[in-house]
């Protein structure tokens, strides 16, 4: 079993930066890697980023890259997600998940956090 809480989520205004965090506990190292989705309002769940255990591989969705950074804190089995430069359409419910390796594929993943809310105004 793996728990994933989700923080960091609030309501923010267009061009400002916010950062989510994924606290990880139980069997995590049974997984090699996390990844962020997204689902915005009426909207299906998307791939953001992901990123391995180890911290030496990640990988983006093209549309966020130099937008948002995926980083990790092994002393605390965190993982970041730090977006910059927000727009009303970053607004979504935000999930971490953890799969057996670095993935975009949603199928992949086995445990997923309860999610954050990101709301952007513009």
């Amino acid at each position: 079993q793996v728990q994933l809480v989700e923080s960091g989520g609030g309501l923010v205004q267009a061009g400002d930066s916010l950062r989510l965090s994924c606290a990880a506990s139980g069997r995590i190292f049974s997984y090699s890697g996390l990844g962020w989705f997204r689902q915005p309002p009426g909207k299906e769940r998307e791939f953001i980023s992901a990123i391995s255990w180890s911290g030496t591989r990640t990988y983006y969705k093209d549309s966020v890259k130099g937008q948002f950074t995926i980083s990790r804190d092994n002393a605390k089995n965190t993982v970041y997600l730090q977006m910059y430069s927000l727009k009303p359409e970053d607004t979504a419910v935000y999930y971490c998940a953890v799969a057996d390796g670095i993935t975009p594929h949603m199928r992949e993943y086995r445990y997923w956090g309860q999610g954050t809310q990101v709301t952007v105004s513009s």
